[in-house]
């Protein structure tokens, strides 16, 4: 239930003034201004907070106080959207594989289903720099529709999962696997706490950020930073955690004065 769901903040959050029909249109809309105006970060577990997932506990961090999340968060969120406006959709967990196979992966990423008269859509607002600001057809047959311009994804059948393919710079990464099964809501606390907490988890080892803001795209992993703009991408190092907190003020919409202690596993000089 998303009594609680504060609406009207979660659209001027987003800066969304669309229309709220349940249509294609409104939710390519809804999920472009969503992935634009909350960025995606895992500030949080490297501070050692807990990730709720309660409808008041995400909209207070990513509507209220203009934070980030990850996929739990960013998908608690939208999801709530979407049944206010009255969509028909499903929540399902998948298997991440941009650090490991996926023999190797847990369901430790989410992300939804819409039902439209078009068919059927992936939507997923939270996979950090790789995310699909669209919806993706999800195929019945082998594959979907190429889709975007950069990156371009599509859903691909291997056996029993469909895999999100996408291609940017040249390259083709699956990012994450799914059989499509609904999940219960239960499944995503499971899999944020081992997110969040597990040592072999990424979000517990690494800094991850992205934010999007038209035209430009800001990404970084640990001090690796890269800001697309334009075509060309600006790649640096941040030199202290004085510059990680200057990095969120300037591109991410927030401050963090905490941040400037923060430590991370896998900056060995950070610890």
């Amino acid at each position: 239930m998303t009594d609680s769901f504060n609406f009207d903040a979660y659209l001027n959050r987003i800066q969304y003034r669309g229309n709220f029909s349940p249509t294609l249109d409104a939710l390519s809309d809804l999920l472009l201004a969503h992935t634009r105006n909350i960025p995606f970060e895992n500030l949080d577990v490297l501070l050692g907070r807990p990730i709720k997932l309660d409808i008041d506990s995400v909209q207070d961090k990513l509507v209220h106080h203009k934070r980030g999340g990850y996929c739990f968060e960013h998908g608690t969120l939208f999801a709530a959207a979407l049944e206010r406006i009255g969509f028909q959709f499903e929540r399902h967990t998948a298997r991440a594989t941009l650090f490991v196979p996926r023999s190797e992966a847990p369901r430790t990423h989410m992300f939804l289903t819409v039902f439209l008269p078009e068919g059927r859509f992936a939507v997923d607002p939270g996979f950090g720099a790789l995310a699909a600001r669209f919806p993706v057809p999800v195929p019945d047959g082998d594959e979907s529709e190429l889709q975007g311009d950069v990156p371009s994804h599509r859903l691909v059948q291997d056996g029993i999962y469909k895999v999100l393919r996408v291609q940017t710079d040249g390259k083709t990464t699956d990012v994450w696997s799914s059989n499509f099964e609904p999940d219960n809501l239960v499944d995503f606390v499971l899999g944020s706490h081992y997110t969040s907490t597990h040592p072999n988890s990424p979000f517990v080892q690494r800094i991850i950020l992205r934010s999007f803001s038209g035209d430009k795209i800001v990404s970084a992993v640990n001090r690796d930073v890269k800001i697309r703009s334009n075509g060309e991408t600006q790649s640096f190092q941040l030199a202290d955690r004085s510059e990680l907190r200057a990095l969120l003020v300037d591109h991410f919409g927030f401050d963090l004065p905490e941040i400037e202690h923060v430590r991370v596993p896998g900056i060995p000089e950070w610890l």
